[in-house]
């Protein structure tokens, strides 16, 4: 990682667990796969007002296309950006498609006790904070998620990741708001790398200057309107 990364604060996101950060407008926070096969589930909440939410319906629409590239924003629900994508180590692959996985997924899956799960992190992470969601939200950004469109142009298909111990993504802030993360439990579908799905332990950085200034782009037009 780039020494001129200036950081307040570091956290590690348990395997398994969530994490919630409160950033201020124009600050960052970095994503680190500290093994490399790590899927983290990410979401993002306007701090004046929690029922405004990243929303990943509306960011297709904003950068008009499935997964984000380095200068696209995250847009919420209220059509406002509030992250953008200013960095990534990583082969650029992530999914904004799969919903998180919760308690009834588990189920679905054949668990017959209770499994730790990215939605219930949601909670607890932000609860940390002593903040209070007044819904949930199954579609969260799947940073090192590996979901490949087919041939066919609707078939998804879902892979372990392709990220290297150290890999990271960087997330600044475009207006003040909480992100919360969750080290996803998931090891019944095969989405964690190297074969063995084993969940691990992830790694956020609060960035306070030393990342990319990209210029927040606006919203997709059609030519001619």
């Amino acid at each position: 990682m780039s020494a001129d990364l200036e950081h307040r604060d570091v956290q590690l996101i348990p395997a398994r667990h969530g994490k919630a950060v409160h950033l201020k407008k124009g600050e960052a926070v970095q994503v680190v796969n500290l093994h490399g096969t790590q899927v983290v589930d990410c979401w993002a909440y306007n701090a004046a007002d929690v029922s405004e939410y990243m929303c990943m319906e509306a960011t297709r629409v904003w950068n008009q296309r499935l997964n984000p590239q380095v200068g696209d924003s995250f847009i919420t629900s209220q059509r406002h950006p509030i992250l953008t994508l200013v960095a990534d180590t990583s082969p650029g692959v992530h999914d904004t498609f799969m919903a998180a996985c919760d308690a009834r997924r588990y189920e679905l899956l054949g668990c017959t006790e209770p499994h730790r799960n990215c939605h219930d992190n949601l909670f607890e992470g932000m609860a940390e904070l002593g903040v209070h969601l007044p819904h949930g939200n199954l579609a969260s950004f799947n940073i090192f998620m590996n979901i490949q469109v087919q041939p066919d142009g609707r078939t998804l298909k879902t892979l372990p990741v392709v990220t290297r111990p150290g890999d990271y993504i960087i997330l600044r802030a475009e207006m003040d708001c909480y992100v919360a993360f969750s080290a996803c439990p998931q090891d019944i579908v095969s989405i964690q790398g190297q074969g063995d799905n084993t969940p691990r332990d992830a790694e956020l950085r609060i960035l306070t200057a030393g990342f990319p200034q990209v210029k927040l782009q606006g919203a997709w037009v059609p030519e001619g309107v």
